[in-house]
């Protein structure tokens, strides 16, 4: 099967084997070890002097716990969100008691940085900014960079969604103002679905004391606290620590600069193959993300059948569109485990499905 969707992503076979491992007393010393070892191998791919957190929940679980560490009931925020994982984040604070700004973008267009300037010029009450890196629901990457840069111009607490983008796309944390960043095992890290990653900054870790917000599980203080004594405060997923142990391996024996490049030569190969076959893209292909491509669906095709044909007769898992794009568009997933045999695989299928010569 070529499970081409925006996570979970296919998994290295020396990952799913390490799994397979015998458990270990999570407040032992092989795991104590253990995540000494990831931890430190985390800050370097993440680009951070800061702390890394691992919890064991999905990355949305990570998008929570980063709202509940550093959000007061009533506090300001602004959400700034271009696609589903944007209005997600929104969502979360609104029910943390945060008041909610949304600064919307239509969905296949990126965030204008100046626009996100001109709203925390028009609050200055606002405290936290809320940023999707990389939109999977529209395949548009957001530039964090100067985004990030405003947000410290006016002081601001930056909480980033790097989902979809942390250990694929640059994302240099501290060089780029980031507080709080979320990412998500099952994505480019080429590991199953259980982890949620947290980078915490020096200012995130200020927020977080002040923050007034209800937490137990999520708790930053506490994760922090037992993690320094190489354990967690609750039970871990320790072969999904396992898993992620191989998977750095192999994303360090190829460099991080060459899997970002490669994630950039992958996201230009699909969409290349893509518009070959007389399909348009559905964001600007300017910020296009080199993690997953958003095709816009020919006239007359309906989605569901088109993917369950892909999926039964070519053995080619694609993604449909979320919320207000659902039946217009569908989505090719390329990031993490992938290369240009598996574009090859997708664009052959979508030929024969759509009669294209």
């Amino acid at each position: 099967m070529n499970l081409r969707i925006p996570g979970p992503t296919p998994c290295p076979p020396q990952v799913l084997e390490a799994m397979a491992r015998q458990m270990v007393n999570h407040r032992g010393p092989e795991f104590k070890a253990l995540l000494k070892d990831l931890l430190a191998r985390l800050k370097a791919i993440a680009q951070t002097e800061g702390d890394i957190l691992i919890f064991t929940c999905s990355g949305t679980g990570g998008m929570e716990a980063a709202l509940v560490n550093t959000l007061s009931p009533g506090d300001r925020v602004l959400s700034v969100t271009n696609g589903s994982f944007g209005d997600r984040f929104a969502r979360i604070a609104e029910a943390f008691g945060g008041q909610v700004q949304k600064l919307s973008f239509e969905w296949g267009n990126p965030v204008d940085p100046k626009a996100v300037k001109k709203a925390l010029e028009d609050d200055p009450s606002i405290k936290l900014v809320l940023v999707t890196h990389n939109e999977t629901s529209t395949a548009v990457t957001n530039d964090l960079e100067a985004i990030g840069a405003v947000v410290r111009e006016h002081e601001k607490l930056l909480l980033v969604d790097a989902i979809s983008s942390m250990g694929a796309i640059d994302l240099p944390m501290d060089k780029w103002f980031c507080d709080v960043v979320v990412t998500g095992s099952q994505k480019s890290w080429m590991v199953p679905p259980g982890l949620a990653m947290v980078a915490v900054g020096p200012r995130g870790w200020k927020a977080v004391q002040e923050a007034r917000s209800a937490r137990f599980y999520w708790d930053f203080q506490a994760m922090k606290r037992f993690q320094e004594n190489g354990e967690t405060p609750f039970t871990p997923a320790i072969s999904i620590y396992f898993a992620l142990a191989v998977a750095l391996d192999a994303i360090e024996k190829e460099g991080l600069p060459n899997v970002i490049a490669r994630h950039a030569r992958m996201g230009a190969y699909t969409r290349k193959a893509v518009k070959d076959l007389g399909l348009t893209l559905f964001p600007k292909e300017s910020c296009a993300s080199n993690t997953v491509t958003a095709v816009n669906a020919p006239d007359g095709l309906e989605v569901k059948p088109f993917l369950r044909t892909l999926r039964d007769q070519h053995g080619v898992v694609l993604a449909g569109g979320q919320g207000k794009l659902d039946g217009s568009i569908f989505r090719i997933g390329h990031l993490g485990f992938v290369n240009e045999a598996d574009i090859d695989g997708v664009a052959k299928a979508l030929r024969a499905v759509l009669g294209r010569s």
